[in-house]
């Protein structure tokens, strides 16, 4: 309802993870640099993690929307998967047809070998990339490692990159996943953005979307830091919900008071007095973290029965 108020070709705030609105801060870049080096040199595990909502998915969406020829990528989204399931995940992103008949482990194992030698022949690499990967039960980790076991004498014939929240590392650290965390080549961990840099994000999507100008005041701006910690897809959903506050008002520039009227509406506070700014920026947060949470997974739930391309 607001876009056309502000002048905008499309919504700039939609949580979904759109590689084109992708904001890379100084530690976004770093991420992706790690990930670019696990799908296209690394002979091991890469590892990255963050907290909800500081943009992962949207990195990986990133990685695979500008892969370079004779990469060949086996995206899971949907970790949820005993031993098997994983395997059979795999050969079907690989684009290998797996048989109705019961099947052993040792067959599907053996199918993917295959698929990975084939591929070498040509010249060309395979990639396993887990997104949500804290969600692994540590037998299917250990599975991954012994896919990892694939080789010639120079070169892994698989590459994995884990990407999931800070559970991850924890899971990581049990010693009976020592044999994998010694593979790991690189690790990041991803953090939320600083004031400038939500500042800039704000700016980064409006001006994508066809925004003529700023909307966001710097009290506003202020406002959302401190609201949301610093934290993307929290950014996004106090920025939407403020920008139609401000359209309701009549507002052309999105005020302070209008992130107040957005943080009470999403945390389902009531604009009474007794409400303070402060109260309310801590009640909401915590609302609002488990707003994300749910959104992430019905959407992750989606793409894994929607076929989402990738």
């Amino acid at each position: 309802m607001y876009a056309e108020y502000f002048g905008l070709s499309e919504l700039p705030f939609s949580i979904a993870p759109d590689p084109r609105y992708l904001f890379l801060s100084a530690h976004h870049s770093e991420a992706l640099a790690h990930l670019a080096y696990g799908a296209q040199e690394a002979n091991g595990f890469i590892q990255l993690t963050g907290e909800i909502g500081t943009g992962k998915t949207t990195l990986v969406r990133r990685l695979l929307s500008r892969m370079p020829e004779g990469v060949e990528i086996a995206f899971i989204f949907n970790p949820d998967v005993s031993r098997l399931g994983l395997l059979k995940s795999i050969l079907a992103e690989l684009g290998d047809v797996v048989a109705p008949r019961p099947v052993e482990r040792s067959d599907l194992a053996q199918a993917i070998y295959r698929h990975l030698l084939a591929s070498h022949a040509r010249g060309r690499r395979v990639v396993l990339v887990i997104d949500e990967a804290q969600r692994l039960a540590p037998e299917v980790l250990e599975e991954v490692r012994l896919l990892t076991n694939f080789e010639t004498d120079r070169h892994k014939l698989l590459n994995v990159i884990l990407v999931g929240q800070p559970e991850l590392r924890e899971t990581l650290a049990r010693g009976d996943l020592r044999q994998l965390a010694q593979r790991v080549t690189a690790r990041y961990h991803l953090g939320p953005l600083n004031r400038e840099e939500t500042d800039a994000y704000i700016r980064h999507r409006l001006t994508l979307a066809g925004a003529p100008g700023r909307i966001f005041s710097q009290g506003a701006v202020r406002g959302i830091q401190r609201y949301t910690r610093g934290v993307p897809r929290l950014i996004n959903l106090v920025c939407d919900r403020a920008l139609m506050a401000a359209y309701a008002h009549g507002l052309r520039e999105v005020s302070p008071r209008m992130v107040g009227v957005a943080v009470r509406e999403l945390a389902g506070i009531p604009g009474r007095p007794g409400h303070s700014p402060r109260r309310v920026l801590y009640i909401g947060g915590l609302f609002l973290v488990l707003a994300a949470a749910a959104a992430m997974i019905a959407w992750l739930m989606a793409g894994h029965y929607g076929g989402l391309p990738h």
